[in-house]
């Protein structure tokens, strides 16, 4: 099979370059990444000659090119079906997909007010308007997921959906946002997870620094 590359930018900041890289690595599915890092105003000369939309993550598989993190997931889920990166059933599989179209196109206030930055410290900062929303519904969801599947993860073994929500984990837990018993014994799991190890690694070790405006 042609060899699958996954294009990003910086682990520290580029919480859309996550999504697709832990689903892809938690699942076990060979690819090579590319990371290339932001330039000024968060974005690269590059990114316009990989991406038709002049941002990444793409990946790129043969002559094919796929954008969007969620597009990405699901090219690759056919590609691998036996990977299982969506639940088995079809209901949970319905699930699933349903709550990260939700993560992909909602909870605004949440992403434009605290950046992913797995290196910030742990500091509470004043939350805008719709904030406090996002962070309920977020809670709702992976409580009800969880009380279904029995977890650790949204779906009990971990999937796309868990991948799609991971820059979310470092938001709770960088900006000080929650303090449920259930929803930290989530974030737990999801940083305890060997992919996510793996990330946080060389985000750490980044020698980049993104103004959190521009990120």
């Amino acid at each position: 099979m042609t060899d699958l590359i996954l294009y990003i930018a910086n682990k520290n900041y580029s919480s859309w370059s996550f999504r697709p890289w832990i689903a892809l690595t938690a699942a076990g599915i060979p690819f090579r990444e590319e990371l290339i890092p932001f330039g000024p105003g968060a974005t690269h000369p590059r990114f316009r000659e990989l991406s038709p939309t002049g941002k990444v993550p793409v990946l790129h598989h043969g002559q094919v090119r796929v954008w969007e993190s969620l597009a990405i997931i699901e090219y690759v889920a056919e590609l691998y079906p036996d990977a299982r990166l969506w639940p088995a059933d079809r209901e949970n599989r319905s699930l699933a997909r349903s709550i990260s179209m939700e993560m992909l196109s909602g909870f605004r206030a949440l992403r434009s007010a605290c950046p992913m930055n797995l290196r910030r410290p742990v500091k509470a900062i004043p939350l805008p308007e719709g904030v406090s929303g996002d962070v309920a519904r977020i809670e709702t969801i992976w409580r009800e997921m969880l009380k279904r599947s029995g977890g650790p993860f949204l779906f009990g073994a971990f999937s796309a959906a868990d991948a799609m929500f991971a820059p979310v984990v470092n938001r709770f837990a960088a900006y000080d946002l929650v303090r449920d018993a259930d929803t930290i014994a989530y974030t737990d799991a999801m940083r305890a997870h060997p992919a996510w190890r793996a990330w946080e690694t060389a985000a750490l070790a980044e020698p980049w620094i993104v103004p959190e405006d521009e990120a």
